[in-house]
């Protein structure tokens, strides 16, 4: 059976959904494709999940701070197997509802593999389907690492559906993944490694403020192993035994679940790209022009981590790239995708959240600017709620005060970084920033301060 659509989606994340919908409400006829459950990433297994589980924890590690400082109750502690109930509230139910909405709104929805079989027809099954467009919005999947025993790591998704913490995590990678679930792990009682091959986590992040997020993570006995490169996972017994190498020899690591931290790569192998004449970037995904549009497909386009080049690999992004390319599907090319002051965070706790332009990138831009980096671990924001490792670092540009870059680590870092983004986005100097009056106390009123 062949049928026939104006458009077909493949993925039902945010960046599927953001042009699914409007093509739909437009008057077009509209499949998704999925083989997993509908939602995406971030609803069912990523942001969403791991914010609920991110905010308990937080609340134990506060609980715990505050011991002798007004409170006298026993630390709380955490409970998973409550958390993991609790997380599920946020997630059972998303497939279904998501699959109700597309249907009311008239989109065909389809549950399977799908591969291209033409320049836009795909086979899902036994059925094909053939459409004037297709929109590549698969997400993402876990880098593969070619080493013995791959098969042993858990990913993240499988860390997420845990309804019982073993003693023993090991992580692979240091980068979001990682320290995030590190930070909920070592909180519960878990004994947690951190096995990253380079030499310093969190590369996309502030140097200093990575450093001290590290001397915090550190603080909670979580073992971060720097200089360390994985090059085999191990079954032994009923756990498993890590064995990678460093600057002075090989070191085996011992564990009951080894979760795979270690980066991210478009979903879109087995998508058979090339019956489509669909060109791959040098990252994997769907090489795209300035529109999202395919360079050698142009009934092609791509959104969300199936770009091979492009934003941050963020929800919100993937969210914006999926409405330009409903965009320029109803209107034609006319919209292009806006990266500039784009923030992103990494839940820890305290969190570290950084936008626009790093001191590296500023100068090799060849841009004259001045840094204003702090330790605020003494700042009443900080001290207030017993936080001890927390900073800052500020770049504005000579001359013209431009805000060119933030770098956040403290309370309320993943809100108030959004002011920065604001800044940045809009063309506001540091100055405007300093003439706000903000409300006090609280962590947006240390603005000033920080420019």
């Amino acid at each position: 059976m062949t049928v026939e659509v104006d458009l077909i989606v493949v993925g039902t994340g945010s960046a599927a959904q953001s042009v699914a919908f409007p093509c739909r409400e437009a008057g077009w006829s509209v499949m998704v494709v999925d083989s997993d459950p509908f939602g995406g990433t971030c609803q069912l297994r990523g942001c969403d999940p791991k914010k609920v589980l991110v905010g308990v924890s937080e609340l134990i590690d506060w609980g715990r701070r505050m011991q002798g400082n007004g409170l006298s109750a026993p630390a709380p502690a955490l409970s998973w197997p409550d958390m993991a109930r609790f997380k599920r509230t946020f997630t059972d139910g998303v497939p279904a509802a998501m699959d109700q909405r597309f249907k009311e709104a008239g989109v065909l929805t389809v549950h399977g593999r799908a591969r291209f079989v033409g320049p836009t027809s795909l086979r899902v099954g036994d059925d094909t389907y053939a459409g004037r467009h297709v929109v590549i919005a698969a997400g993402a999947r876990h880098a593969p690492l070619g080493i013995p025993g791959e098969e042993h790591l858990t990913t993240s998704s499988g860390f997420l559906a845990l309804e019982a913490l073993p003693r023993r995590v090991a992580f692979v990678g240091g980068g979001y993944i990682a320290f995030e679930f590190a930070h909920i792990a070592a909180r519960a009682g878990v004994e947690v490694t951190v096995l990253h091959r380079g030499t310093r986590p969190l590369e996309g992040f502030d140097p200093d403020l990575v450093a001290q997020l590290l001397e915090g993570t550190r603080g909670l006995g979580v073992d971060v192993r720097l200089g360390t490169s994985v090059g085999a996972v191990e079954e032994r017994g009923d756990g498993r035994v890590v064995h990678a190498g460093t600057a002075t020899g090989e070191v085996e690591v011992g564990a009951d679940l080894v979760v795979h931290a270690a980066g991210r790569v478009p979903e879109v192998d087995d998508l058979d790209l090339g019956a489509a004449g669909v060109e791959r970037g040098e990252k994997g995904g769907v090489a795209v022009n300035e529109y999202l549009q395919s360079v050698s497909n142009p009934a092609v386009y791509a959104a969300g981590d199936a770009v091979s080049s492009g934003g941050l690999p963020l929800t919100p992004v993937a969210g914006m790239q999926g409405r330009t390319v409903a965009a320029n599907l109803l209107d034609g090319n006319t919209r292009t995708p806006d990266y500039l002051g784009i923030p992103t965070v990494v839940f820890t706790t305290p969190p570290l959240a950084r936008v626009g332009l790093d001191e590296a990138t500023a100068r090799a831009q060849g841009l004259g600017f001045r840094a204003h980096h702090e330790d605020t671990s003494g700042w009443y924001s900080s001290r207030r709620i017993g936080l001890t490792h927390t900073g800052f670092k500020t770049l504005v540009e000579d001359g013209t005060e431009r805000v060119l870059g933030a770098h956040l680590l403290g309370p309320h870092a993943e809100e108030t970084i959004n002011i920065f983004a604001l800044a940045i986005r809009k063309g506001l100097n540091a100055s405007d920033l300093k003439d706000m009056v903000f409300a006090y106390p609280s962590s947006a009123s240390d603005i000033g301060y920080m420019l």
